[in-house]
């Protein structure tokens, strides 16, 4: 043999011999280091996990009657990543689904694309990795199609699954205070590590607003699974591996749905009235509290909208309306996170901070048709002069002039434009005592804080705005010079007052708060809190809305505890002699005529009357009470932005809450002598909708 041809095998089984030793190394670490890796990839070649979504619990009112409950139905619903996967990107599946469900490839690809800046709803606003419903109320012959020839549609899923059904007891919406809900999205999937994705399920839709948002853990419940064999086709051959999912908590809370029906609708009464009354009426808010508890009764707000409008996708024309101020923004709450001024309403707060700073409870005052404070005459409503009174008497006919007389001379003795190092601010202080300027701490997200002005507060204001006012007082206002000269002079001149010395606390300033007028502001709570504190001796409830997880079967898994009340620090004297002023007004006071005829035998009413102005708009009417006077349970207030005078359009909303609760000769009442259920209901008085 050729010595070269030799070396050259000799090479050559070598290097076979190197291989066959590699393999075998390999093959001796892939079944005896790794073995245990490999059978578990093997075995989940056989095997699918299928994670069981929780149907998520139910939102009850007091009786045990559902707000929120569940329905059954068929959903369908396309996995973007399986379409992404085929070589048409998925345009023959989704081609074949439209027309399975009677529609276009277009809707289709829109329902499935994904959210983004200049993207229009419909589209996807939830993880891209999940399985996203294209269609929530399929007819069971279309689903049938879907399931039956599956090898048709790669990545569609056709099953029955528990949706969001809304029905609305008593006439009761609710729509702010429950919430609604929305995907998950892929920030909150990795934010959440560990939680699992099912598609269109309890686990994926998650609590965006209201009850659904505040609660959504104890709602939402937990997941079970599924691991499922299949052959090499994908077909299910059985079932490995099974966890039941829990099921969601029922969230019962102290809304009664009775209430809050006869509450929306004399909401919407009121801002009808205030409309024919020529006045725009733009919003408004109604509410019910236990004073006793500060459990919340009732919570409606104006405008609003249907809940079920978020299930199964959203339009972009409706996602708009609800965004939109062409149509009033119903998203937003006007119970909790509208602020407007309160007007007189806010005299519960003054005449405390009065008699705390020295003038006497029993004392008698001037009511004169105009005062002046300072270089400026500040009027009652209408000019009227109202001759000598007591404070009991300023409070049923609403004198302005005695509580402008009271902050002029507090402010004076506070050293005017020249303060001293600490300055009193009676009103200020005690209107803080009373809760307002800060969050009541309700069970809901996203609470406004309404706003007590201060001197603090208007050199922050002058930070922020006196570069535009400096601008304004050299250029005017040359859009309203052309229609109005004498308004565009008076804005120029106060343009100019500001960029000069728009920081000082005015005595104007100081006169206005006394009136809940200027930059006060509250939320409806922050009012029906206050004067439920009034009502009840002193006692200031952080409000409420749960109660109480219930669990499927009508066992409590939790109660929900109310923090402890804080004491308003005024005299239980004090607080009498308001209530009795308060009693006053229903009947020979500014809500006479509202009141008139009502049946105060049934429910003593007391309350007080507010007509609040606000710059280029109509006054905002409101309408704050409790009752019954002696023994108080409920404060009842209702609020209308720019609906007009208070007596004349909120006050008569109020009435008409009042004797839905108590009834009268021609209407039964919602409750039965006055009082709401004392205890937890034993189950939800209806399960899951068919």
């Amino acid at each position: 043999m050729n010595p070269r041809t030799h070396f050259r095998l000799v090479v050559l089984y070598v290097l076979v011999g190197l291989l066959l030793l590699i393999l075998m190394g390999r093959l001796w670490s892939m079944q005896i280091l790794d073995g245990s890796h490999y059978q578990q990839l093997a075995d989940q070649n056989r095997t699918r996990d299928i994670v069981v979504p929780a149907v998520r619990g139910m939102i009850l009112d007091d009786r045990g009657i559902p707000l929120v409950r569940n329905r059954s139905a068929l959903v369908v619903s396309v996995d973007r990543t399986t379409l992404s996967r085929q070589k048409d990107g998925g345009r023959t599946v989704m081609d074949r689904l439209a027309g399975v469900l009677g529609t276009t490839y277009q809707d289709v690809a829109n329902r499935i694309r994904l959210c983004g800046p200049g993207i229009k709803r419909p589209c996807w606003p939830g993880s891209p990795y999940q399985p996203i419903p294209v269609e929530d109320h399929v007819d069971p012959k279309r689903a049938l199609q879907i399931m039956e020839r599956q090898e048709d549609f790669p990545g569609v899923t056709a099953q029955v699954q528990a949706v969001r059904d809304y029905p609305r007891p008593e006439g009761a919406t609710a729509a702010q205070v429950l919430g609604y809900l929305q995907p998950i999205t892929q920030e909150e999937l990795d934010k959440r590590k560990g939680l699992k994705v099912t598609g269109y399920s309890g686990v994926d839709l998650i609590g965006r607003a209201g009850l659904e948002a505040e609660y959504d853990a104890a709602l939402r419940g937990e997941p079970g699974f599924r691991r499922v064999l299949v052959d090499s086709q994908g077909r299910v051959t059985g079932t490995a591996e099974e966890k039941s999912a829990v099921p969601g908590g029922n969230i019962v809370t102290s809304i009664d749905a009775g209430v809050q029906g006869a509450a929306e609708k004399a909401l919407k009464h009121a801002i009808e009235n205030g409309r024919k009354g020529g006045h725009p009426s733009d919003a408004g808010a109604a509410v019910v509290m236990d004073v006793q508890t500060g459990r919340m009764v009732a919570m409606a707000s104006y405008p609003t909208y249907d809940p079920s409008i978020w299930t199964g996708g959203i339009s972009q024309d409706e996602y708009d309306a609800l965004l939109g101020k062409k149509k009033g923004e119903p998203l937003i709450s006007r119970v909790t996170q509208g602020q407007f001024a309160p007007g007189s309403t806010f005299k519960v707060s003054s005449v405390a901070a009065a008699v705390s700073d020295g003038y006497p409870l029993n004392g008698t005052y001037q009511c004169p048709g105009s005062f002046d404070v300072g270089s400026r005459a500040f009027h009652n409503f209408e000019g009227e002069a109202l001759g000598s009174m007591s404070l009991h008497t300023a409070l049923v006919k609403s004198c302005d002039t005695v509580f402008y007389k009271f902050a002029y001379e507090e402010w004076l003795r506070d050293g005017g434009m020249h303060p001293k190092k600490n300055p009193s601010d009676p009103m200020v202080k005690m209107a803080r005592n009373y809760g307002f300027g800060k969050p009541t701490g309700i069970d809901l997200p996203s609470e406004s804080s309404g706003r007590i002005p201060d001197r603090g507060w208007k050199k922050d204001y002058w930070d922020a705005t006196k570069k535009g006012d400096c601008k304004a007082a050299k250029t005017g206002f040359p859009d309203v010079q052309k229609t109005d000269p004498a308004r565009a002079a008076y804005l120029k001149a106060v343009a100019a007052e500001n960029c000069v010395d728009g920081y000082v606390w005015r005595a104007g300033d100081a006169a206005n708060f006394s009136v809940g007028q200027g930059d006060v502001l509250v939320t409806p709570l922050q009012l029906v809190r206050a004067y439920a504190a009034v009502a009840n001796g002193g006692k200031l409830f952080t409000p409420r809305l749960g109660l109480a997880v219930m669990r499927a079967d009508g066992s409590i898994e939790r109660r929900i505890p109310a923090p402890p009340p804080t004491k308003l620090p005024v005299d239980p004297k004090v607080l009498a002699y308001i209530r009795g002023g308060l009693a006053g007004v229903t009947k020979s006071g500014t809500a006479a005529g509202a009141f008139n005829g009502f049946d105060f035998k049934t429910v003593d009413v007391a309350g007080k009357t507010g007509t609040a102005e606000v710059y280029g708009k109509d006054d905002n009417s409101w309408f704050a009470s409790f009752g019954p006077v002696k023994h108080p349970r409920y404060a009842v207030i209702v609020m209308v932005a720019q609906g007009g005078q208070g007596a004349v359009t909120a006050a008569p909303a109020v009435r008409e809450i009042w004797e839905a609760m108590y009834g009268t000769k021609k209407q039964k009442p919602l409750l039965t002598d006055g009082k709401l259920p004392s205890d937890l209901p034993k189950a939800p008085v209806q399960g899951t909708a068919p």
